[in-house]
């Protein structure tokens, strides 16, 4: 059972956010002209995939260990995988890999330092210090628990990705990657709701659990209404290419979500469709931007 365990807390179906986010970064390299190294392009995403499978694991196995596993209600898109209340001798190995994930990551990361430079430094600090004190910390603080997902998978991969391409900071990354901290804020905002009587157990303090759902809704629609906003604008601005309107269209899967989060509230969880559009409408997103920056550069 350890392999399938182990396979199951590194959460699979989320890990494809990750390919999304340094695709885009490699959008944004290629829209600066940068002849991009595509040996370089697949070290990125190994770091960054071993990034989110650390934090996954991670969260899963001290999950287990504080006893919230076993009291969280297992749902396709909250609650965590249950794989380690289903094999609790396997905890041990799933911490192992998630170190040697984070190791993996880290390494990298001190390789792209030494034959980058120094401009990768903070990204990575930043990234490793947000998958190592997710669920031990910032769960403590509802507004660093709301904007850490979008932090360390939005803005860190996006940029990072554009930095260690091209070896330089530019505008355009920044800009774009303020799209997925947004609507990835918003996949782990909705996920949170089945999980508020649970989490209250062991004293986290996410955000809906201190603001309410009602608040949590309206930060909901903020974010999703200022992502595809900004989409528009930069558009409008010369920023983005035109066909990069496309990428508004998932607003109508946000949008989705977002009545069932009214309706259903802390229920949410047992109408896997309005997470699931949640999920999907982060990806699409992502993927439609990156392939009309693509794109463009190349026609």
């Amino acid at each position: 059972m350890t392999l399938k365990t182990i396979i199951l807390t590194a959460r699979p179906p989320f890990l494809m956010l990750t390919p999304m986010c340094v695709f885009l970064g490699f959008g944004t390299a290629v829209n600066s002209h940068t002849t991009v190294s595509y040996f370089t392009l697949a070290l990125i995403l190994i770091g960054a995939l071993s990034a989110q499978i650390c934090s996954n694991m991670l969260n899963e196995y001290l999950d287990f260990k504080s006893g919230l596993d076993l009291a969280t209600i297992k749902t396709p898109f909250s609650g965590g995988s249950g794989a380690l209340p289903n094999d609790p001798g396997s905890k041990q190995a799933v911490l192992v890999v998630s170190l040697v994930a984070l190791a993996t990551t880290i390494i990298i990361g001190v390789y792209f330092i030494i034959d980058v430079g120094l401009a990768v430094l903070p990204i990575g600090i930043v990234g490793v210090l947000v998958v190592v004190t997710y669920t031990p910390w910032i769960n403590k603080s509802p507004w660093l628990c709301l904007i850490a997902p979008g932090l360390g998978c939005g803005i860190m991969m996006v940029v990072g990705t554009h930095v260690t391409l091209t070896g330089k900071h530019a505008v355009l990354p920044w800009l774009i990657s303020l799209v997925p901290f947004l609507l990835f804020n918003n996949i782990l905002l909705l996920s949170q709701y089945p999980d508020i009587s649970a989490d209250k157990t062991i004293g986290r303090r996410t955000f809906p659990i201190v603001f309410g759902l009602p608040v949590s809704n309206a930060v909901y629609a903020l974010f999703m209404l200022s992502a595809y906003s900004l989409i528009l604008i930069y558009v409008a601005k010369g920023y983005l290419p035109n066909l990069s309107v496309i990428a508004v269209s998932p607003i109508i899967l946000s949008l989705i979500s977002l009545y069932g989060a009214i309706k259903y509230a802390g229920n949410i969880g047992s109408k896997p469709l309005y997470m699931g559009t949640n999920v999907a409408a982060g990806m699409l997103t992502l993927l439609m931007l990156a392939v009309s920056i693509v794109y463009s550069e190349k026609v």
